[in-house]
């Protein structure tokens, strides 16, 4: 086939979610494109190898930001998925919503329907939660969300730390209050990972005619007929292919490419398109503007304890160990996603908000696990959940198979360094808390940092992403906007922007489920269109 009703570009989360939904409607054809291979391999599958794939090029487009001037030159190291689930396959597997006055901040700049009153639904939909059954949680939903099953006794270390320094304990940071400290549910199903494919699309391969996905099909333009999006060329096993869309093209390679793939097609900023030779379908300024990106820090310690990852030759035969015990029951260590503890704190009492989000990890985490460590220890992240810097994404030419240029501009204004440094301060009264200080032998880099100019420095040294970028084709209706509240691209016919490039503002946690949330709102719309035009 060469046509289909809808085509998806990008197995992300967003993708996978649209994809799943529209084609359960017999009567229509979907195709999914998907640059990476498949998800059906034990790289994916077992959460412990997640450390594995972070750093390297596996299932990784593993991109780099330009230099960063507020991280002392330092480039920004920038995973994304490159595997069919895109980054659900690779990430920590916290299921995290954000706090609902994002969502009414959303509906405030102008995008009718998307309150978190009127999100939640979907939310809830795309949602099988194991523990919680309630007002605030979905059962029989195609995401399985659960609580980890590593059964790490270390959990209640850092529980008992945030007791000492005076936070209050959450079990649910998805529910009523998502202040506090606690530890993460998980987006798995027995102890395995359950990313947007095996969500929305696996499922229902064999039993859905209707349901076509086309890996290693690296999407290079998208086609138009006049002002209207018609279909896509794709490159797949070094053979340039064509697909025409009857209905709709959906466009949902994430915050970083699908501006990419806009601007390499000829929508953006007509004057920086010229630029590069590439002719002008519609000049559509806020394309790749407005980037957004949770900055965080990462605390180092060392500690001898057999529950925490690590390098030594006693940790190799506890990993030999508990591969046989993941093997007969699916739990232990190689369960663990990692990021097992967690964190919402505000950095003043009357924040509306929790300003800083924390992720716990039961391991040594350094520079993005490229830096290891002989021996073992824990970390602990803290990243600002509302920045206000604002940076980019762009074009370094015509070829579509040139990695976008980033720029975060992480630190650019300086309200956020200033936040930063309290969140770093909140953060360490955990971290010295008698539980932890008692059990670790020695900080690797903040200690006897105690003056706001140094944690600066410190923080400019060492800070990068949480590996949440979005925004870079906005929803909203203002000059810079780049798709409606219904998620069509201004000015073009037949084509939407379904992942974390519409969000017009951070949201306050994860970005997993939110952008699972906009494939299930995505796939609604589109019915809905469908069903007018009939």
């Amino acid at each position: 086939m060469k046509q289909f009703d809808y085509i998806v570009i990008g197995g992300g989360p967003g993708g996978c979610a649209v994809a799943g939904r529209l084609s359960e409607d017999p009567d229509v054809s979907v195709c999914l494109l998907e640059a990476g291979g498949s998800d059906d391999r034990m790289l994916v599958r077992v959460p412990f190898c997640t450390v594995l794939m972070l750093p390297t090029a596996i299932n990784n487009w593993a991109f780099e930001s330009i230099p960063q001037p507020g991280l002392n030159g330092r480039r920004s190291y920038q995973p994304r998925g490159k595997v069919l689930g895109g980054s659900s396959s690779i990430n920590a597997m916290v299921y995290m919503r954000g706090h609902p006055s994002d969502y009414d901040r959303w509906a405030a700049l102008g995008n009718d329907g998307w309150s978190f009153r009127e999100v939640l639904h979907y939310f809830k939909k795309s949602e099988h939660n194991e523990d919680f059954d309630d007002e605030h949680h979905g059962r029989g939903g195609p995401l399985n969300v659960a609580h980890l099953r590593s059964m790490n006794p270390f959990q209640e270390i850092y529980l008992e730390a945030a007791r000492q320094a005076g936070f209050k304990l959450v079990r649910d940071f998805n529910g009523a209050d998502q202040e506090g400290i606690g530890i993460h549910q998980v987006t798995q199903k027995d102890g395995e990972r359950w990313n947007a494919a095996r969500a929305y699309l696996t499922p229902h391969l064999t039993s859905r005619t209707n349901l076509k996905v086309i890996t290693g099909a690296r999407a290079r333009r998208i086609l138009f007929d006049g002002r209207r999006a018609s279909g896509v060329e794709f490159l797949q096993g070094g053979e340039i292919r064509v697909l025409h869309a009857r209905r709709e093209l959906i466009l949902s390679a994430g915050a970083l490419q699908s501006p990419q793939l806009l601007m390499l097609s000829g929508i953006g900023d007509g004057a920086e398109l010229q630029k590069f030779g590439i002719p002008v379908i519609h000049d559509l300024p806020g394309v790749g503007k407005n980037l957004q990106d949770h900055p965080d820090y990462v605390f180092n310690y060392r500690a001898r304890s057999p529950d925490l990852l690590g390098v030594s030759m006693a940790g190799a035969l506890r990993l030999l160990k508990d591969i046989g015990r993941y093997r007969k029951s699916r739990t232990g260590m190689i369960a663990s996603n990692g990021a097992e503890g967690g964190g919402f704190l505000r950095r003043f009492a009357d924040s509306p908000a929790p300003d800083f989000q924390l992720h716990f990890v039961v391991g040594l985490i350094d520079n993005h696990v490229r830096r290891l460590h002989w021996g073992h220890g824990y970390s602990c992240h803290v990243c600002l959940l509302r920045p206000k810097s604002v940076g980019t994404v762009g074009l370094s030419g015509a070829d579509p198979a040139a990695a976008p240029v980033i720029d975060p501009r992480f630190y650019d204004h300086p309200d956020d360094l200033d936040a930063m440094v309290d969140g770093f301060k909140l953060t360490r009264k955990i971290m010295d808390a008698p539980a932890l200080a008692g059990i670790r032998s020695s900080e690797l880099y903040s200690a006897g940092m105690d003056s706001d100019e140094a944690i600066r420095e410190e923080l400019r040294n060492r800070s990068d992403t949480i590996y949440h970028p979005v925004g870079t084709c906005k929803m909203g209706i203002d000059p810079m906007a780049v798709v409606d509240p219904q998620l069509r691209v201004h000015g073009i016919a037949g084509l939407r922007v379904v992942d974390a490039s519409i969000m017009p503002t951070l949201i306050g946690g994860n970005t997993n489920a939110p952008v699972m949330m906009i494939g299930e709102k995505a796939a609604d719309m589109i019915r809905l269109a469908a069903a007018d035009k009939a």
